[in-house]
């Protein structure tokens, strides 16, 4: 069956801020504190969806969540306002506000784990909001996500939307950025390749933690009836050196998985299983990148694999897209050029700026949610969330006019700016025709 592979990006939300919330991301944590710009990295998000829909992608956008997240801040018991309880917040409980307020839906490879309808027992595309429960901020995130996922893909025929796994840590699931599909076609079965970090039974003592279960993988898939799955434990060297989500060591489209050497703890059975998995049906291509030619510090601070791998209409062979980062460093510039010049499946490399988005931690794959689509399943998704030249543009005003030019901690503690979040929401509901209530504060 024909299928394509459309994204859908997350929507840099108004409170983007370097609030560092994320143990093991080195990026978040060294740029801690810092102003941040949210109207340049919107725009520079919107530049990056704009791009790849003139490549030829289906491109879609989920919408930022509401915060400050008032509702939580009065569970923990603050009242009054929405002014006051934020204010109270701020002073006694600094460290909860600070996740209240933080826009890292924005990620939306952890949005959910998505199995296409070749590779599920129904026939449908299965999504599972992940739970995030490793970080607080994060774990605050599912319940929209699930609204945004129901808006964008509404149609039950085709689309099976469930809830997130439990929030124990049993089930600690961090979504698709630990999950790669490949495939000889984007309509036929493919490999799903689930990534864990630790088992939820045993002790875990590095110094970052493991946010992804094995426990919470299979869940998944048995939920999902996801067909051709291979588990691999991530490489327990990546997490300690900072690779708190998989996808910053390897991405994967198509036949090919192109990963770091330190990506798996057992590289070899990992292939095996993967060869194993697809034998019969396409031969998988396996682009490794050694430590010698990029050491892990590198990989993580370019984030050359937290790229996007992805096949241009009319092209033979894979595109790279990767932040401009990787090209201002010089060993993984030289790796991502050799690619190109390869005769291998991937052809060419290109660069986007998401320079916000990286000091916070997140690269051109983080701000993407893949998701496989047959020809049906694509006329069936709400068409005013595509993205189009007329949206980018209406979205581009709508920006300009609600986003700070510069966002510090202390800013994050206004009262004002729940105002003007709500307002920007208010009016972007209305662009992306999201219907009354979409939001809690819409509720009311």
């Amino acid at each position: 069956m024909t299928a394509v592979e459309a994204n859908a990006d997350g929507l840099i939300g108004p409170t983007h801020s370097y609030a560092g919330l994320s143990p093991g991301n080195l990026a978040s944590s060294l740029n801690r504190g810092e102003a941040s710009n949210p109207r340049a990295a919107v725009l520079q998000g919107l530049d990056k969806m704009k791009r790849l829909a003139d490549l030829g992608l289906p491109q879609f956008v989920l919408p930022p969540h509401e915060r400050p997240d008032i509702d939580f801040l009065r569970g923990l018991g603050f009242t009054g306002t929405d002014a006051s309880v934020l204010e109270q917040a701020w002073k006694d409980a600094p460290s909860f506000a600070a996740a209240a307020c933080s826009a890292s839906p924005m990620w939306a490879a952890n949005a959910a784990t998505v199995t296409p309808s070749a590779d599920s027992a129904d026939g449908r595309v299965h999504f599972t909001p992940a739970n995030l429960h490793t970080n607080l901020h994060r774990s605050l995130e599912h319940q929209q996500t699930r609204r945004s996922l129901n808006a964008l893909f509404p149609d039950p025929e085709h689309f099976a939307v469930h809830d997130a796994l439990p929030a124990v840590a049993h089930l600690a699931d961090e979504g698709a950025a630990n999950h790669v599909r490949l495939c000889a076609d984007h309509g036929e079965p493919g490999v799903n390749l689930l990534v864990w970090g630790r088992d939820a039974f045993e002790s875990w003592e590095g110094p970052y933690p493991a946010r992804q279960t094995r426990q919470a993988c299979e869940a998944i898939v048995r939920r999902h009836g996801a067909q051709g799955p291979v588990l691999a434990r991530q490489s327990r060297a990546a997490i300690a050196g900072g690779t708190f989500h998989n996808d910053v060591v390897c991405v994967g489209s198509l036949d090919t998985l192109f990963f770091h050497e330190l990506a798996f703890e057992d590289t070899e059975a990992t292939k095996r299983a993967i060869q194993q998995a697809a034998a019969g049906r396409f031969e998988p291509i396996f682009v490794e990148v050694p430590t010698a030619d990029l050491p892990l510090a590198d990989a993580i601070s370019s984030y050359l694999f937290n790229s996007m791998l992805v096949r241009i209409p009319r092209q033979d062979r894979l595109t790279l897209i990767c932040p401009t980062e990787t090209r201002d460093n010089p060993r993984s510039h030289a790796v991502a050029q050799a690619l190109a010049a390869s005769n291998g499946s991937i052809g060419s490399v290109e660069y986007v700026d998401v320079r916000q988005s990286m000091r916070n931690g997140g690269g051109p794959a983080c701000l993407r949610l893949r998701v496989v689509l047959t020809e049906a399943e694509l006329a069936a998704t709400h068409p005013t969330m595509r993205m189009t030249d007329s949206l980018y543009g209406r979205l581009g005003t709508w920006a300009n006019r609600w986003y700070r030019e510069a966002l510090t901690a202390r800013d994050l503690a206004d009262p004002a700016l729940i105002d003007e979040t709500r307002g920007a929401l208010d009016e972007l509901t209305a662009i992306l025709q999201l219907g009354s209530g979409f939001y809690p504060f819409q509720q009311g």
